[in-house]
């Protein structure tokens, strides 16, 4: 098993942002031996939320070896040439450390506020992911889609990874599950979803990476799973819930592991019997004090 740890992007009133607690903060999850940590994107709601890639650049600066992460852009609502160059850009200021989650983020986005309509979102995903790649790997770049076209165009530095950074699919949809068997480097499950559910998709993942007959350990699986260790199990449970109600602007019952160290190695475990072999935890109140409990409580309760 391997572990990630979120990356905090809330910031305080007014904007205020704790650069120093920042920095310590991910470097202590280097030195714990975290894998990876990730970022998410929300660019509208009430959560004072960081952008992904700024927030992972900034991460960059602060680390050596731990991997970075957003899942998931909600890829149908960039550029894709533009997006490409970002991710290259914090490739190479990373020394080749960026993981790439992408999603088509639903019908229910604010489509219009992004100057685009949700017709064809998952030609535009795909579409978009095919430029991408494009993009990274290709010296001349001759595209003819349905939303973008480019003849003889180069982007220049490609990534330090080869022949692009790692590309996770996210979604709970069987056809966004086949997509990321067939697309992708991996599929990462949503915090927002149960471990049920997840263990549901991972069957359809792995049915369709034989389908394809694509080696599946050369393909990873992973998941989100919000977290607060607690040894009252009551306000473990509240504290949690009432983030995500925060976090969301809805309540998602049902979708988090919380309460003491035995129960929340209890509820992890689930998620590793379900198909998971990288686990983003993802606190989401007293975020050092919680990692510093995850790593020495509940991390070696899986290893």
């Amino acid at each position: 098993m391997r572990f990630a740890i979120s990356i905090p992007q809330y910031v305080g009133e007014g904007g205020s942002f704790d650069a120093t607690g920042f920095r310590s903060h991910l470097m202590r999850a280097e030195d714990l031996g975290f894998e990876s940590a990730w970022t998410q994107e929300q660019v509208l709601g009430s959560a004072p939320t960081l952008s992904p890639l700024e927030t992972l650049t900034y991460a960059a600066a602060c680390t050596e070896r731990l991997r970075l992460g957003c899942a998931v852009f909600v890829t149908p609502l960039h550029t894709p040439v533009r997006l490409a160059k970002g991710i290259t850009t914090l490739d190479c200021l990373s020394g080749g450390r960026v993981e790439v989650g992408i999603g088509t983020g639903g019908r229910v986005r604010p489509f219009a506020a992004f100057g685009i309509d949700g017709d064809g979102l998952v030609t535009r995903f795909t579409e978009g992911l095919a430029l991408m790649k494009a993009c990274w790997t290709e010296p001349r770049i001759n595209f003819d889609g349905r939303f973008w076209q480019l003849a003889g165009a180069s982007m220049e530095p490609k990534p330090v990874q080869k022949p692009h950074p790692p590309v996770w699919i996210g979604g709970n949809h069987p056809a966004a599950l086949r997509r990321a068997a067939l697309l992708a480097d991996g599929f990462i499950g949503a915090g927002s979803q149960p471990t049920a559910a997840f263990a549901e998709q991972t069957q359809v993942v792995r049915e369709e990476l034989a389908h394809l007959g694509r080696d599946p350990s050369a393909f990873r699986i992973a998941k989100r799973v919000y977290i607060h260790v607690d040894d009252d199990p009551s306000r473990a449970r509240d504290r949690i819930e009432r983030a995500l109600v925060h976090h969301y602007g809805r309540g998602v019952p049902g979708v988090s592991v919380s309460g003491p160290p035995g129960a929340c190695i209890a509820g992890l475990q689930e998620v590793v019997s379900a198909g998971a072999e990288l686990i983003l935890l993802n606190p989401l109140v007293d975020d050092g004090e919680q990692m510093e409990r995850l790593a020495a409580e509940v991390v070696p309760g899986l290893s």
